[in-house]
């Protein structure tokens, strides 16, 4: 009987140590798959973060001046992936500790310059903006509609806005009005159809 009870508990030993060693195998195996897209993560973040703050430093300077100091830092280099990222943005003639210590339309142009650097990054075939230029000053608006402009050989950009200057840079408009109470109606006018220049030359000799 005894060496029967042995047969059976090491049958049954000899079974859980191979369970036991699929189990360290597959622990193994699954580790490493973790390291190898740890490595592959941090890589391609590493390469698309470089790219994105050369995008953005070129972009800030092209809404503010060539003068002015911006940057995108890791502040723990260490450790990318769970690094949290400071935004620097210092205009000219100003010296703030934060962004937070920016003007509104600073800010903007700054989250806009952000925005586009990402989207040098992967380019999309629609961008929409939503009143983006709301705190703009007719300066800052120059600046934003050339920017868009810039882009747009390459994306198609839906601007919400009530700015006249942004109205007045676009190729198309569509404008929205309430025709009866509770009932929208659109009114698009394509101003790649007409001469801007001649047409007001035609209206001056009326």
């Amino acid at each position: 009987m005894a060496v029967e009870a042995y047969d059976e508990m090491k049958e049954r030993f000899d079974a859980i140590s191979t369970q036991r060693d699929d189990v360290v195998k597959a622990k193994d195996s699954l580790e490493q798959t973790i390291r190898e897209i740890e490595e592959t993560a941090t890589s391609q973040f590493l390469t698309a973060f470089e790219t994105a703050r050369i995008y953005f430093i070129d972009v800030f300077r092209s809404l503010f001046t060539e003068d002015d100091n911006c940057d995108l830092i890791l502040l723990d280099p260490e450790n990318p992936l769970e690094s949290k990222i400071e935004i620097v943005a210092k205009p000219k003639g100003k010296r703030p500790q934060t962004i937070s210590q920016l003007s509104g339309g600073e800010k903007t142009l700054t989250a806009t310059a952000l925005l586009f650097a990402l989207y040098l990054l992967k380019p999309a075939p629609f961008c929409i903006f939503d009143e983006v230029d709301a705190p703009f000053d007719d300066a800052n608006i120059a600046k934003f509609n050339r920017i868009i402009k810039k882009f747009s050989t390459d994306s198609q950009f839906i601007i919400v806005t009530h700015n006249k200057l942004t109205m007045a840079a676009v190729d198309t408009i569509y404008g929205v009005y309430m025709a009866e109470q509770g009932v929208s109606g659109v009114t698009p006018v394509n101003f790649q159809d007409y001469e801007y220049v001649g047409t007001f030359e035609v209206a001056g000799e009326k």
